[in-house]
């Protein structure tokens, strides 16, 4: 018996979200029925259940990765037992869903569980952060804070992988020398915490170029402590606000520095035009990065789908929202 998570209002995910049986699906014409191997749960699908997205959905869950185990008429270019990954917001915490073809990405099937799980947002959210806004060359710099975030560890890979320079800062805590060693060892030039990022010279006295872009998940002062940093014509580039604090930015990095101030969003990314062109080749970049080893799964805790509570309880968290990456796992058949 087919379940899945939903909710009847918006709310607090911990209280409204609860498990239900439904009707299997059945594909239609040119649709794949996929069952559910693995689901993260990212910070867009508590912002969908709260009711504090821009966009809305009936089912929760970005992204995911799941098993073909049937497929509709017409259907060209999925068979039976191959793996694939939503490209559109499907609803994947729920152990069966279908999609059109076209919505669905085949991976494969020796890639990491954690890894495919979490394919579409973070990595195509980095990918096309670094390569959209500003032209990267091997030796620049780039400049981000949450670089222990799931999409911080990725931006360290993708720009080592580039031959990029990247300068991270983090929250300082008691096992700041254990989490920069971490992230050294992910490619990291240098990691920095809040404090320090406040008082280093490694720009002024020439031991790295000034940063050329910079991105920030975090918000408030900490998006100061970076664009502060950034060369002229340099690009600040927000994909988030954990602090939940407004950005206040002064006169100067905009007047005297050119300074330019962007803002990203990878579903409105992909959905336009100009962009969709170039996805069937960054879905290629990022699928060759992991199955060569130079994109590892960001630190992650898998808990049983029917467990979903305590996934929650950590991801709302400010610690969870900047720490493991929680994925619901149906591995085992869930059962009422």
């Amino acid at each position: 018996m087919p379940l899945k998570l939903t909710f009847d209002t918006n709310g607090d995910p911990a209280k409204v979200l609860y498990i239900t049986a439904y009707d299997m699906p059945i594909p239609s014409e040119k649709e794949v029925l996929i069952q559910t191997i693995a689901a993260p749960v990212n910070p867009v699908d508590i912002n969908v259940v709260q009711g504090k997205y821009i966009f809305n959905f009936e089912q929760v869950g970005f992204e995911g990765v799941g098993r073909v185990i049937k497929t509709g008429k017409g259907v060209k270019n999925f068979k039976i037992g191959h793996h694939v990954v939503p490209t559109v917001y499907a609803g994947t915490w729920r152990t069966h869903f279908t999609l059109h073809e076209d919505n669905l990405l085949r991976i494969p099937k020796d890639m990491d569980i954690a890894l495919a799980a979490t394919f579409y947002v973070n990595p195509v959210t980095v990918y096309a952060m670094l390569k959209d806004f500003i032209k990267l060359e091997p030796g620049d710099t780039v400049i981000q804070n949450g670089a222990n975030s799931a999409c911080g560890v990725i931006v360290i890979q993708m720009c080592k992988t580039w031959g990029i320079n990247t300068v991270n800062v983090v929250r300082d805590r008691p096992n700041i020398n254990e989490l920069k060693q971490f992230l050294k060892d992910l490619g990291a030039t240098y990691v920095l915490t809040e404090k320090e990022i406040k008082e280093t010279n490694i720009f002024k006295t020439g031991q790295l170029d000034m940063p050329s872009l910079g991105l920030n998940c975090i918000g408030g002062d900490l998006a100061n402590n970076i664009l502060r940093h950034l060369k002229d014509e340099g690009v600040l580039v927000t994909y988030g606000g954990m602090s939940l604090e407004p950005i206040k930015v002064s006169t100067t990095p905009l007047v005297f520095k050119n300074i330019k101030i962007e803002g990203f969003n990878v579903t409105r990314w992909v959905n336009k035009e100009r962009n969709v062109v170039k996805l069937p080749a960054i879905y290629k970049d990022i699928i060759d990065m992991i199955m060569n080893g130079d994109l590892k799964a960001p630190p992650h805790v898998f808990v049983n789908f029917m467990d979903y509570k305590k996934a929650l309880s950590s991801v709302l968290t400010k610690n969870g929202m900047v720490g493991s990456k929680y994925i619901l796992d149906f591995r085992t058949p869930p059962k009422m």
